[in-house]
């Protein structure tokens, strides 16, 4: 296990190498710069103008000087500061990342709450008129984007009962019960969108382990139907199910993006979306950075996870 885990905590960092790498040169191919934003703000056009303002944001120098520069900061835990508040991106960083695990958190529970019984129940009552409800609604939250859920919910409960989801967010450690309120609401909207493809994959692993011949022997041998289902066949089905929910951290984070925007939540979407409008490229880069340290992470507790589950597989 121990060889395991340095192997793969050392896999981390090419990976993540070669990612800043595409993330670094992909913000520089946006059209449009920093400096023609603050050109534009300042209401300045002169050359020399521009060329003073790149060289007080270092921007004068060759790409790759710079990409080196931020990997040299990013090594020891410097990640730059804003090219625009001229404040470390590390502190905004601190700031708005507990704001959005705690989002992906509740998310990812309400997702988990629902998939796993409605697809546990859409296996065993396969065909039946609960079946065909649930595999309806996984389509329609397949279908539907949860951007546009979120405006709708945002919209026409306060045109039709004057009530709107609360908009003024509450630090968790001041006030959790106000905090929750405003997050519950676009965690909710965020788990039913991911969940639906986990309850396809549920009702699917579960259908195809129930017609394996342990299954046939537990209930032979005089077993509960309750026990077969949570004992013997749910373990086993789950499997590629971790597998799915590990692979759904990034839908977590992009759908994150766009709800935090809709619901005013301060965390590290909006941070990221205010960023490229700016086109402030060390917050970017530093969004991106966390981003796939999590991502990794996640994959890493999936794999450790597969033993639990799977008593035949050793990790050496």
């Amino acid at each position: 296990m121990r060889a395991f885990l340095i192997r793969r905590l050392l896999a981390l960092v090419p990976t993540l190498l070669f990612a800043s790498l595409i993330v670094f040169g992909a913000m520089r191919l946006i059209p449009g710069d920093v400096i023609d934003l603050m050109m534009a703000q300042n209401d300045v056009s002169t050359t020399h103008d521009r060329a003073a303002i790149e060289a007080a944001l270092g921007l004068d120098a060759p790409v790759h000087v710079q990409y080196v520069r931020w990997l040299g900061g990013a090594l020891t835990g410097d990640l730059g500061r804003s090219l625009w508040q001229n404040t470390p991106v590390a502190s905004q960083l601190a700031a708005t990342l507990p704001i959005t695990f705690e989002l992906g958190l509740l998310a990812l529970l309400v997702s988990i709450s629902v998939a796993l019984p409605i697809g546990i129940y859409s296996a065993i009552r396969q065909d039946t008129a609960g079946d065909y409800a649930a595999r309806s609604f996984s389509l329609i939250m397949l279908a539907v984007p949860s951007f546009w859920i979120g405006t709708l919910v945002m919209v026409f409960p306060s045109v039709w009962w004057r009530w709107s989801p609360p908009l003024e967010y509450t630090p968790f450690f001041t006030d959790p019960l106000t905090n929750l309120r405003h997050m519950l609401v676009p965690a909710i909207i965020l788990g039913l969108a991911i969940s639906a493809v986990t309850m396809r994959m549920t009702r699917t692993m579960m259908l195809e382990v129930m017609r394996q011949d342990y299954i046939r022997t537990a209930r032979a041998k005089g077993l509960s139907e309750r026990v077969v289902v949570l004992v013997h066949a749910l373990r086993n089905g789950l499997i590629p199910v971790v597998t799915l929910i590990g692979l759904q951290a990034p839908l977590l984070i992009g759908g994150a993006v766009i709800l935090e925007q809709i619901f005013v939540v301060p965390g590290m979407g909006l941070l990221l979306l205010e960023a490229v409008f700016q086109r402030d490229y060390p917050v970017i880069s530093g969004v991106f950075l966390v981003t796939g340290v999590g991502i990794l992470l996640i994959n890493l507790l999936v794999d450790l996870t597969y033993g639990w589950l799977d008593p035949r597989v050793r990790h050496r």
